[in-house]
């Protein structure tokens, strides 16, 4: 994500048990003194391993700077907050009026990030710097505190995303999404739940379309800077995950059919909340898939498919496995370089796939692409 502004240290408002200073690259002419990594945690153990693996993965994106795949490291100086959450994060970012064109927030919104494992907070318009929150509470609750491959990952994948901003992310950051639902019959049947809906749906939407180019060009650059097994490591564990949620499906069918029973929620309401859960759990992974077929590693992706394969979609609603294979292929041909049209037109294509899932069981889903500053796109 890139925000417009730094979060001061007086923003933290927590006691300090760590605070170091690091020079990184020093012997790279072009980085002058080199890079000035500064570390500030509330953490009481387990720092050390962190403040080795963000070392490495800054090394790493300096080396690999002179690669054609990979372009020049960009800041001089690194914060990196290990926390024990990001509320301070949170309310610092609530309170930033964003510039166009220059950050965004992740689909969710401000409150979302704090359950987010790393976090990378940059400014489009000042290279010079970046912080990168590390959240600790959320890295345990995902099991990926102890393991350090995960950590080199998630880091990896966090300093790639100023990396590899182009024209198509600057053209994603101008856009907003509206959306709408509508059913031929009651599908609702309360104004509460179709709010809901509508709010679940949004969501998905807008990590499908919008802010899909930043994950996918991050992603990608990621294994182009050599972390790739590192974050093939990481969707290894996302692709298991999904398998072991299958289980937890089966209690909602179950509470979904007793709503049934008891007159409180029709079958079609029923069917479409399950589709509505399936695709939001699901769908993307594609964000994850495709940049390894992206960057010629076909093996790879093909192995976390075979686990969607034999071990999720045969357990969900059909039309997920193929909104999945749909939106790979939109998510393998998108450009780095589209114009603003070019990316509505793309949008508006995934947004289609989406739809068209859902209006199997009877939802009508109706997407307006706007400009931040001139209304409809």
């Amino acid at each position: 994500m890139g925000a417009h502004t730094g979060v001061p240290l007086q923003e933290m408002a927590r006691t300090v048990k760590h605070f170091s200073l690091h020079r990184i690259a020093g012997d790279r002419p072009e980085l002058g003194e080199g890079i000035e990594l500064r570390v500030i945690s509330d953490v009481e153990t387990g720092v050390l391993p962190v403040i080795q693996v963000e070392e490495a993965v800054i090394r790493g994106y300096v080396r690999a700077a002179g690669l054609e795949t990979c372009p020049a490291w960009p800041h001089r100086w690194v914060t990196l907050f290990i926390m024990h959450d990001l509320q301070p994060l949170v309310r610092q970012l609530r309170r930033v009026d964003y510039p166009v064109g220059r950050a965004s927030v992740p689909p969710g919104g401000a409150a979302a990030l704090d359950h987010r494992p790393v976090v990378n907070v940059y400014d489009l318009a000042d290279p010079d710097a970046c912080q990168v929150f590390v959240n600790q509470q959320a890295m345990v609750r995902e099991g990926y505190w102890d393991d350090p491959l995960a950590i080199r990952g998630l880091l990896a994948h966090e300093h790639a995303h100023p990396l590899a901003e182009n024209g198509t992310t600057q053209a994603s950051r101008q856009l907003r999404l509206d959306l709408e639902v509508d059913s031929g019959q009651d599908l609702f049947q309360d104004q509460d739940r179709k709010s809901k809906i509508t709010s679940l749906l949004a969501l998905l939407a807008d990590e499908l379309s919008l802010n899909a180019p930043r994950e996918i060009f991050a992603n990608e650059l990621t294994i182009r800077g050599g972390f790739g097994e590192a974050l093939l490591h990481l969707d290894r564990r996302n692709v298991a995950t999904a398998g072991r949620s299958v289980a937890g499906r089966e209690d909602l069918v179950q509470q979904l059919q007793q709503q049934v029973a008891h007159g409180t929620l029709t079958p079609a309401a029923a069917d479409l909340l399950l589709l509505v859960g399936d695709l939001r759990s699901t769908l993307n992974l594609v964000l994850e898939v495709a940049p390894f077929y992206r960057t010629g590693r076909e093996s790879d992706a093909r192995e976390l498919e075979t686990v969607l394969e034999t071990a999720v979609f045969p357990h969900l609603e059909p039309q997920v496995a193929r909104a999945y294979v749909a939106l790979r292929q939109e998510t393998i041909a998108l450009c780095a370089d589209l114009s603003l049209p070019g990316f509505v037109a793309w949008s508006e294509g995934v947004l289609r796939i989406l739809a068209e899932a859902l209006a199997e069981k009877g939802l009508l889903l109706e997407t307006h692409l706007r400009r931040t500053d001139q209304g409809t796109a």
